[in-house]
């Protein structure tokens, strides 16, 4: 058949056939383009690449400590909110504290999803991994040291039989200086 011409009868009412391979191009006879270059796939190994990779894997690296870090401004900020809080029961002190609970909690059930976007066969995780578990868990002790100055956690045998008689204080503060 010619170039170009239509087919009649194979289905179709108009087809056209362009595959005469006696004057089509060879893609050997094309120039590339310019910055176009011809490596093979196996080449993706190269000195570039591999800078290009270990480049990466560095930034996540470094982004993965940095996110594992970030409990520690978290801790900060909730000591000293708790702290300002004072040691007497009321919403505002109960609200901070269980927020102080709350948060870590939160924190330690999203671990793999955290740093999730920094795995890579390159990057190790454990240790960014077990220093943001380390910040989670002091952020937890410290909301039950604060539920412990509020009296509301059960430490005494008295906080679970009512028929015992409760704890007595060990510490007495008094005011005024003493005159002689």
């Amino acid at each position: 058949m010619e170039k170009g011409k239509a087919v009649m009868g194979s289905g179709r009412r108009w087809a056209v056939d362009f595959t005469d391979a006696s004057t089509a191009p060879s893609s050997r006879d094309i120039q590339d383009p310019p910055g176009f270059s011809r490596a093979s796939p196996d080449q993706d190994d190269s000195t570039l690449t591999k800078q290009k990779k270990d480049a990466e894997a560095n930034w996540k690296a470094q982004k993965a400590w940095e996110v594992a870090q970030a409990p520690f401004k978290n801790l900060l900020m909730m000591g000293f909110m708790m702290w300002m809080a004072g040691n007497t029961v009321h919403l505002f002190s109960i609200g901070i504290t269980f927020s102080a609970l709350w948060q870590p909690i939160n924190a330690l059930r999203a671990v793999g999803s955290v740093f999730e976007p920094y795995k890579d066969s390159k990057v190790e995780l454990l240790g960014p991994k077990l220093l943001f578990v380390a910040l989670n868990l002091g952020g937890l002790a410290l909301g039950i040291w604060k539920l412990n100055t509020l009296g509301l956690l059960p430490t005494h045998a008295s906080d679970w039989v009512s028929s015992l008689p409760p704890a007595q204080e060990v510490e007495y503060s008094g005011g005024g200086i003493p005159l002689h």
